[in-house]
């Protein structure tokens, strides 16, 4: 390998390999491109490096430091290692180097995404608005939709599955099948039971059928997942200010409210129907802030 390969020069032929023999698209190799120019400056500029023999695993670090300290996402120093590992991994390939220094540079963890969720004053606004909703077909189902993801916390593909006989008015629940089959029992309160049964009755006047799902469409058809994302995206851009309009933020909501409101960790993660408590901790985001609000306010040294 010789000393005096400017990394500029590889970078280039390591463009071209990535254009003609890769075959990636040209906004792809564009963006390898850009993240190699600016670790390139860095070098040359902060640590007057320009020689591909001459750049340590130390250097690396210390430009994504820098990056970091400038406010760069994780997603995007991991997909600028991302593109460090690639160029080696060629440089390997090709003999110009015998060792990456990448070896010894760690990939940082991305951070969890939060969950959208709408504030719980939005939540009233909701209601108020599903109860001036109209009282055709579409209405109802838009009331019995947005009322049971934000009451029970119900995955869509767990709603569009729902029977009748899975349905326990007199007791005030209903049970659910969830992922990997395993079943559940979900709370209703007084609304949602007097909803449901207001909703059957309005369905044995509606269609002469003896299907046993529990929502249909105005055909008289089984919902499907587009029906449903359609009727709560609308609502949701009427009722709130959240930039998600999907049935799952409705799941988010009613998570992230009940901890908002001191139930137990535990109870939310059965109520989701998660396998795991971590998977239900991510809804602590919004209790946390709530906390040091609170602190903030009411504590002498806050």
């Amino acid at each position: 390998m010789s000393a005096v390969i400017h990394i500029e020069s590889l970078t280039d032929s390591f463009c071209n390999y990535l254009k003609f023999e890769k075959r990636y698209s040209p906004h792809t190799v564009l963006a390898y491109q850009r993240d190699l120019t600016d670790w390139q400056l860095y070098l040359q500029e902060q640590v007057g490096v320009s020689l591909l023999n001459e750049v340590k695993p130390v250097m690396i670090r210390s430009w994504l430091a820098s990056l970091k300290d400038k406010g760069v996402t994780a997603r995007s120093l991991v997909r600028k290692i991302s593109t460090l590992k690639s160029f080696y991994k060629y440089l390997l390939k090709s003999g110009q180097v015998d060792a990456s220094p990448m070896a010894q540079v760690t990939t940082p963890k991305m951070g969890s995404r939060l969950p959208a969720f709408i504030k719980e004053e939005e939540a009233l606004q909701l209601g108020q608005l599903l109860a001036t909703t109209a009282e055709d077909w579409k209405g109802l189902n838009t009331k019995m939709l947005v009322s049971l993801f934000y009451t029970t916390g119900m995955r869509l593909s767990e709603l569009i599955q729902l029977r009748e006989s899975q349905i326990d008015l007199p007791r005030a629940q209903l049970k659910v099948l969830g992922k990997g089959k395993k079943e559940r029992i979900l709370p209703l309160t007084k609304e949602m039971v007097e909803l449901i049964g207001s909703y059957r009755e309005q369905k044995k006047g509606q269609f002469d059928s003896d299907q046993d799902w529990l929502l249909l469409t105005e055909a008289g058809k089984k919902l499907y997942p587009r029906y449903a994302w359609a009727l709560v995206n609308k609502v949701l851009g009427e009722a709130t200010t959240v930039q998600q309009k999907s049935p799952h933020v409705l799941r988010h909501s009613f998570a992230t409210h009940l901890l908002n409101n001191g139930a137990d960790l535990n109870a939310v993660k059965e109520l989701l129907g998660h396998s795991s408590l971590a998977a239900t901790q991510v809804y602590t985001h919004n209790t946390i802030d709530k906390l040091r609000a609170v602190h903030r306010k009411a504590h002498p040294k806050g």
